[in-house]
């Protein structure tokens, strides 16, 4: 099922424009890499981002089967939300019309079954008379 994304408003693609333009301080964390942290007079937006990052560092040190298992969750988690935004949308029969489509669906299922029966009762005493 594909993701449902909210689409952008027209206010939220120039934010995403300005939050682009604002500068980049690359540090160097303790295992070597390079980090590119935003100013930090800036904006509370970017102070979630921030921490936001800050997070992602911090459980980066996660074993393998750890994220694994996280992400297994997170999948699992996600698909039965779009389950239920789906359920939501269906068009479900009023009790009347349930009944309605049983009671047909039975007399089809007796009337076939018959019909299935005679058949054979009619064959089977043909092969037995064509045997003798």
């Amino acid at each position: 099922m594909a993701r449902l994304l909210k689409k952008k408003t027209a206010s939220n693609r120039k934010k995403s424009k300005q939050d682009n333009d604002m500068p980049v301080i690359p540090q160097e964390s303790k295992d070597g890499s390079i980090k590119a942290i935003l100013n930090p007079d800036s904006s509370p937006e970017v102070k979630k981002i921030q921490a936001i990052q800050q997070k992602k560092s911090l459980t980066s040190t996660k074993s393998v089967t750890e994220k694994e298992s996280n992400n297994y969750y997170q999948r699992a988690l996600q698909f039965l939300r779009e389950v239920k935004i789906e359920l939501k949308k269906v068009t479900w029969p009023s009790r009347k019309q349930t009944i309605g489509s049983t009671v047909v669906v039975i007399i089809l299922v007796v009337i076939i079954s018959l019909f299935l029966g005679v058949v054979d009762i009619g064959l089977s005493s043909l092969v037995r008379v064509v045997l003798q």
